[in-house]
């Protein structure tokens, strides 16, 4: 979160006050890096919002810029503006669709987390993050190198957030139910499987010093305990990654994310490894 220099807050028309753009401040409050404001409009002239904005920006000591922009639809024209401004973080306020429409259509944001090359923050709520809780959804059952990497984005990006809001930093691990045919007698016993995921987790628990109290491993579908859990913390963030092969895969983000996404009452911050950012960045480029 440190090293991200350039932030694009994606505005909505028809919505003058941003939580998106609150967000944006208090991360660039910390981390100094540049506000990129976009409004997304074909039809309506925002240019005297926009300046108004980056000029109240400026006057509140924030580097600042503005643009309107349409490039056919909404996820397209985010990430053209990403790319060209460099943003290494997309600031935006999730918009939730009815379980009819999101059946007929794909919503416009999980398109944008399926297709933006960069991590993506979706703002669900006006509560603060000073000093609230911060968590960190893994999956150590899946230790190849991919996930490996995400996992350890995953954390440190929660842990810069919890340092950022002075916050406490939680880690959720869902785990699969035994399975009596299993090959490997590990997986055919609840206890030893939350044993080897614990085990797993040792490496990241000591580096980022986060102790079994904060820790969480429990059995079931993660799409069911990563909400469970955040709203049982009471979490103000949630992180959580994808990863997918390059190729026709590599711009789907997984399943897992776009639900909670929708279930979630806490923002949400969506990571993706270095392989998918590079597919995706030249899926943008041609």
């Amino acid at each position: 979160m440190q090293a991200i220099r350039s932030l694009l807050v994606v505005l909505d028309p028809e919505h003058a006050h941003s939580l998106a753009l609150a967000r944006a401040k208090l991360i660039a409050g910390v981390t100094q890096a540049h506000l990129h404001l976009l409004m997304c409009d074909a039809h309506h002239d925002h240019s005297a919002l926009l300046t108004l904005l980056k000029q109240q920006l400026h006057d509140d000591g924030f580097s600042a810029s503005a643009e309107q922009a349409w490039e056919g639809s909404l996820e397209k024209t985010i990430i053209k503006v990403q790319q060209s401004e460099g943003c290494g973080l997309v600031i935006k306020q999730h918009r939730h669709e009815s379980a009819l429409k999101r059946f007929l259509l794909t919503p416009n944001d999980w398109k944008l987390l399926r297709h933006c090359p960069c991590a993506v923050l979706m703002v669900k709520s006006e509560r603060p993050w000073s000093h609230g809780v911060i968590l960190a959804a893994v999956d150590v059952g899946n230790a190849d190198g991919e996930h490996r990497q995400l996992h350890a984005a995953i954390v440190e990006h929660g842990f810069d957030i919890a340092r950022l809001a002075k916050g406490d930093l939680h880690v959720i691990a869902a785990h699969p139910s035994p399975m009596l045919s299993a090959p490997d007698p590990t997986f055919q016993r609840s206890e030893t499987i939350e044993a080897r995921y614990r085990e797993q987790c040792l490496a990241f628990q000591a580096e980022f010093e986060i102790d079994h109290a904060h820790l969480h491993i429990a059995e079931g579908p993660a799409d069911v305990l990563i909400p469970f859990t955040a709203q049982k913390l009471n979490a103000a963030v949630t992180v959580i990654g994808t990863v997918a092969r390059t190729g026709v895969a590599g711009a789907l983000i997984g399943n897992t994310a776009e639900v909670v996404l929708d279930t979630l009452e806490s923002d949400v911050l969506v990571l993706k490894t270095d392989a998918i950012v590079a597919h995706l960045e030249e899926l943008a480029r041609g």
